[in-house]
Protein backbone atom coordinates (compact mmCIF):
# COMPACT_ATOMS: atom_id res chain seq x y z
CA UNK A 1 0.00 0.00 0.00
CA UNK A 2 1.23 3.39 -1.31
CA UNK A 3 0.54 6.96 0.01
CA UNK A 4 0.90 9.95 -2.09
CA UNK A 5 0.57 13.67 -1.61
CA UNK A 6 0.24 15.67 -4.72
CA UNK A 7 1.12 19.60 -4.58
CA UNK A 8 -1.09 22.23 -6.14
CA UNK A 9 -2.43 21.89 -9.79
CA UNK A 10 -3.70 25.29 -10.80
CA UNK A 11 -5.42 23.69 -13.99
CA UNK A 12 -2.15 21.90 -15.07
CA UNK A 13 -3.50 18.93 -16.86
CA UNK A 14 -0.43 18.30 -19.17
CA UNK A 15 1.77 17.61 -15.80
CA UNK A 16 -1.18 15.52 -13.88
CA UNK A 17 -1.68 12.85 -16.73
CA UNK A 18 2.13 12.56 -17.20
CA UNK A 19 2.42 12.07 -13.05
CA UNK A 20 0.46 9.25 -13.50
CA UNK A 21 1.51 7.84 -16.78
CA UNK A 22 5.08 7.79 -14.61
CA UNK A 23 3.47 6.37 -11.06
CA UNK A 24 0.35 3.97 -12.30
CA UNK A 25 -1.49 4.70 -9.47
CA UNK A 26 -3.31 1.16 -7.86
CA UNK A 27 -6.51 0.62 -6.42
CA UNK A 28 -4.63 -0.30 -2.95
CA UNK A 29 -2.87 3.63 -3.41
CA UNK A 30 -4.26 6.45 -1.76
CA UNK A 31 -3.32 9.73 -3.02
CA UNK A 32 -4.25 13.18 -1.08
CA UNK A 33 -4.01 15.91 -2.74
CA UNK A 34 -3.91 19.32 -1.64
CA UNK A 35 -5.95 21.36 -3.12
CA UNK A 36 -6.12 24.41 -5.45
CA UNK A 37 -6.93 22.34 -8.20
CA UNK A 38 -8.71 25.56 -10.49
CA UNK A 39 -7.13 28.97 -11.59
CA UNK A 40 -4.22 30.66 -13.07
CA UNK A 41 -3.58 27.47 -14.99
CA UNK A 42 -5.20 26.48 -18.43
CA UNK A 43 -7.09 23.54 -18.16
CA UNK A 44 -9.03 23.73 -14.40
CA UNK A 45 -11.89 22.01 -16.48
CA UNK A 46 -10.00 18.94 -17.28
CA UNK A 47 -8.01 18.41 -13.66
CA UNK A 48 -11.07 18.64 -12.12
CA UNK A 49 -12.69 15.38 -14.73
CA UNK A 50 -9.11 14.26 -14.43
CA UNK A 51 -9.64 13.48 -10.32
CA UNK A 52 -12.99 12.35 -10.61
CA UNK A 53 -12.14 9.52 -12.72
CA UNK A 54 -8.50 9.10 -10.62
CA UNK A 55 -11.20 8.68 -7.50
CA UNK A 56 -12.80 5.38 -9.38
CA UNK A 57 -9.25 4.09 -9.81
CA UNK A 58 -7.32 4.59 -6.42
CA UNK A 59 -8.39 6.08 -3.00
CA UNK A 60 -8.38 9.86 -3.83
CA UNK A 61 -8.58 12.35 -0.23
CA UNK A 62 -9.19 15.70 -1.73
CA UNK A 63 -8.47 18.45 0.29
CA UNK A 64 -10.16 21.69 -0.20
CA UNK A 65 -7.73 24.92 -1.08
CA UNK A 66 -8.25 28.69 -0.99
CA UNK A 67 -8.86 28.90 -4.35
CA UNK A 68 -11.90 26.39 -4.69
CA UNK A 69 -12.83 28.43 -1.33
CA UNK A 70 -12.86 31.18 -3.85
CA UNK A 71 -14.84 29.75 -6.64
CA UNK A 72 -17.41 28.18 -4.47
CA UNK A 73 -18.05 31.66 -2.67
CA UNK A 74 -17.91 33.46 -6.14
CA UNK A 75 -21.48 31.05 -7.35
CA UNK A 76 -23.44 33.30 -4.72
CA UNK A 77 -21.55 36.92 -4.28
CA UNK A 78 -20.86 38.84 -6.66
CA UNK A 79 -17.83 40.87 -4.64
CA UNK A 80 -16.51 37.68 -4.68
CA UNK A 81 -16.90 36.89 -8.18
CA UNK A 82 -14.55 40.18 -9.25
CA UNK A 83 -12.16 39.07 -6.41
CA UNK A 84 -12.00 35.37 -7.65
CA UNK A 85 -11.50 36.90 -11.50
CA UNK A 86 -8.63 38.88 -10.32
CA UNK A 87 -6.60 35.52 -8.79
CA UNK A 88 -7.59 33.31 -11.56
CA UNK A 89 -10.62 32.24 -12.09
CA UNK A 90 -10.76 33.92 -15.32
CA UNK A 91 -8.88 31.19 -16.55
CA UNK A 92 -10.94 28.65 -14.71
CA UNK A 93 -14.69 29.98 -16.62
CA UNK A 94 -12.00 29.66 -19.58
CA UNK A 95 -11.28 26.29 -19.34
CA UNK A 96 -15.15 25.57 -19.01
CA UNK A 97 -16.09 27.80 -22.42
CA UNK A 98 -18.21 29.54 -19.53
CA UNK A 99 -20.52 32.32 -19.66
CA UNK A 100 -22.29 32.04 -16.57
CA UNK A 101 -21.57 29.70 -13.33
CA UNK A 102 -24.58 26.88 -15.23
CA UNK A 103 -22.39 25.96 -17.63
CA UNK A 104 -19.90 23.99 -14.92
CA UNK A 105 -21.24 20.09 -14.59
CA UNK A 106 -23.19 19.76 -11.00
CA UNK A 107 -20.70 17.37 -11.29
CA UNK A 108 -17.86 19.33 -10.68
CA UNK A 109 -19.65 21.59 -8.10
CA UNK A 110 -20.35 18.50 -5.99
CA UNK A 111 -16.66 17.37 -6.14
CA UNK A 112 -15.81 21.11 -4.58
CA UNK A 113 -18.37 20.95 -2.00
CA UNK A 114 -16.85 17.51 -1.15
CA UNK A 115 -13.10 18.93 -0.28
CA UNK A 116 -12.15 18.09 2.89
CA UNK A 117 -10.09 20.19 5.27
CA UNK A 118 -7.52 18.03 6.53
CA UNK A 119 -6.49 14.32 6.43
CA UNK A 120 -4.79 12.26 8.72
CA UNK A 121 -2.79 9.28 8.15
CA UNK A 122 0.22 7.21 10.10
CA UNK A 123 2.79 9.39 11.44
CA UNK A 124 1.51 12.10 8.72
CA UNK A 125 -0.91 15.06 8.32
CA UNK A 126 -2.40 16.97 5.27
CA UNK A 127 -3.85 20.43 4.87
CA UNK A 128 -3.69 23.15 2.13
CA UNK A 129 -1.76 25.74 3.86
CA UNK A 130 -0.84 25.85 7.78
CA UNK A 131 -1.83 25.02 11.01
CA UNK A 132 -1.09 26.35 14.54
CA UNK A 133 1.10 24.04 16.37
CA UNK A 134 -0.44 24.19 19.82
CA UNK A 135 -4.57 24.01 18.15
CA UNK A 136 -5.79 20.43 17.67
CA UNK A 137 -6.49 20.00 13.73
CA UNK A 138 -10.17 19.57 14.29
CA UNK A 139 -9.82 23.23 16.18
CA UNK A 140 -7.71 24.79 13.69
CA UNK A 141 -9.34 28.29 12.10
CA UNK A 142 -10.19 28.19 8.58
CA UNK A 143 -7.67 31.75 7.89
CA UNK A 144 -5.07 28.89 9.17
CA UNK A 145 -5.85 26.16 7.29
CA UNK A 146 -6.78 27.41 3.87
CA UNK A 147 -4.77 30.80 3.66
CA UNK A 148 -1.56 31.56 6.08
CA UNK A 149 1.53 30.75 4.72
CA UNK A 150 4.64 28.75 6.17
CA UNK A 151 6.15 30.76 9.27
CA UNK A 152 9.32 29.79 11.93
CA UNK A 153 6.15 27.97 13.84
CA UNK A 154 7.59 24.87 15.83
CA UNK A 155 6.12 20.74 15.34
CA UNK A 156 2.65 20.60 15.88
CA UNK A 157 1.23 19.12 19.33
CA UNK A 158 0.32 16.35 17.55
CA UNK A 159 3.83 14.78 16.95
CA UNK A 160 2.86 14.20 13.15
CA UNK A 161 4.45 15.72 10.34
CA UNK A 162 2.99 18.58 8.24
CA UNK A 163 2.09 17.69 4.37
CA UNK A 164 0.94 20.81 2.81
CA UNK A 165 1.14 23.31 -0.24
CA UNK A 166 0.44 26.76 -0.91
CA UNK A 167 3.29 28.61 0.20
CA UNK A 168 5.42 28.11 -3.32
CA UNK A 169 8.73 26.99 -3.81
CA UNK A 170 9.54 28.49 -7.11
CA UNK A 171 13.25 26.67 -6.53
CA UNK A 172 11.14 24.36 -7.61
CA UNK A 173 11.98 21.83 -5.07
CA UNK A 174 10.31 20.59 -1.95
CA UNK A 175 10.98 22.23 1.06
CA UNK A 176 11.72 20.03 4.09
CA UNK A 177 12.13 21.17 7.03
CA UNK A 178 11.27 17.89 9.10
CA UNK A 179 8.34 18.59 11.26
CA UNK A 180 6.84 19.68 7.72
CA UNK A 181 7.20 19.35 4.00
CA UNK A 182 6.10 21.57 1.73
CA UNK A 183 5.20 20.14 -1.61
CA UNK A 184 3.77 23.58 -3.38
CA UNK A 185 6.67 23.68 -6.45
CA UNK A 186 5.04 26.30 -8.73
CA UNK A 187 3.04 23.99 -11.69
CA UNK A 188 1.07 27.15 -12.99
CA UNK A 189 4.26 29.32 -12.86
CA UNK A 190 6.39 27.69 -14.94
CA UNK A 191 7.85 25.45 -12.02
CA UNK A 192 7.09 21.39 -11.78
CA UNK A 193 3.94 19.36 -10.15
CA UNK A 194 5.28 17.51 -7.19
CA UNK A 195 4.10 13.96 -6.11
CA UNK A 196 5.85 12.50 -2.65
CA UNK A 197 5.87 8.92 -1.29
CA UNK A 198 5.62 10.31 2.04
CA UNK A 199 6.59 6.59 3.55
CA UNK A 200 10.13 6.57 1.45
CA UNK A 201 10.36 10.72 1.19
CA UNK A 202 10.76 10.06 -2.90
CA UNK A 203 9.24 12.40 -5.21
CA UNK A 204 8.38 12.99 -8.71
CA UNK A 205 8.04 16.24 -10.84
CA UNK A 206 6.75 16.54 -13.97
CA UNK A 207 6.25 19.89 -15.71
CA UNK A 208 3.54 21.67 -18.38
CA UNK A 209 6.25 20.45 -20.99
CA UNK A 210 6.36 16.74 -20.59
CA UNK A 211 9.31 16.88 -18.55
CA UNK A 212 10.02 14.75 -15.49
CA UNK A 213 12.40 14.51 -13.11
CA UNK A 214 12.43 12.40 -9.74
CA UNK A 215 14.34 13.24 -6.18
CA UNK A 216 14.46 12.19 -2.64
CA UNK A 217 13.67 13.96 0.74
Amino acid sequence: MRRFAIGEMHGCLVALERLEREIGFRPSDTVITLGDYVDRGPDSRGVIDYLLGLRERCNLVALRGNHEIMMLRARVDRACLLEWVACGGDRTLDSYGAAAFGDIPQSHWKFLEETISYYEDGQDFFVHANVYPNIPLADQPDHMLYWEFLGEQGPHQSGRRMICGHTSQKSGRPLDIGHAVCIDTYAHGGGWLTCLETRTGVYWQTSQQGELRLGSL
